[in-house]
């Protein structure tokens, strides 16, 4: 996994203690300190995508750019994972562009919602997340954020059956 943190900082042309050592920082900023020799088919979904999250953070760069980074998880490990991620935002405050098709986790983790059209993709909606931060989980339980995510889910209900119509067409 060291290997895996290190390898765009190796690119970069920085040197091999100063990748370690930002790399074992990351490492243990995200929950895998004592794994940093481990080998991708000797972790977890969940572990996986830490090191992906770490590498991302470690790189440097004021721009990350995720996509789907916590789809393929199971729902205790997503939202621990997300969690993780608002602790990182708090520390670091990188900005952060997060693909999600899960209203939940973009309300819950972003500051604005681009709501995108299906064939052809085009900007649907742009709504500014009116709630403030630091957050944690507990707000998607909150009246606020149901109401939210219901005007959210109103606005992109016809957009997805009008896919699922074209979806079944293609069948």
């Amino acid at each position: 996994m060291l290997r895996n943190v290190t390898f765009p900082l190796e690119i970069d042309g920085i040197s091999k203690k100063e990748r370690n050592e930002t790399a074992h920082y990351w490492i243990e900023q995200v929950g895998l300190r004592g794994f940093a020799d481990s080998y991708p088919h000797q972790m977890s979904g969940g572990m996986r995508q830490r090191v992906a999250i770490a590498r991302a953070f470690a790189s440097g760069s004021d721009l990350l750019l995720m996509d789907e980074p916590l789809g393929a998880l199971d729902a205790q490990t997503r939202a621990l994972m997300q969690e993780q991620l608002l602790d990182l935002w708090q520390q670091h405050r990188k900005t952060v562009v997060f693909v999600t098709h899960s209203l939940d986790e973009g309300l819950l983790l972003g500051d604005r919602i681009i709501m995108m059209s299906s064939r052809p993709g085009r900007v649907r909606d742009d709504l500014e997340v009116p709630f403030d931060r630091p957050r944690d989980a507990r707000l998607v339980g909150s009246s606020a954020f149901a109401e939210l995510k219901a005007t959210l889910w109103d606005s992109l209900r016809d957009e997805v059956a009008a896919g699922l119509l074209i979806e079944s067409s293609n069948s």
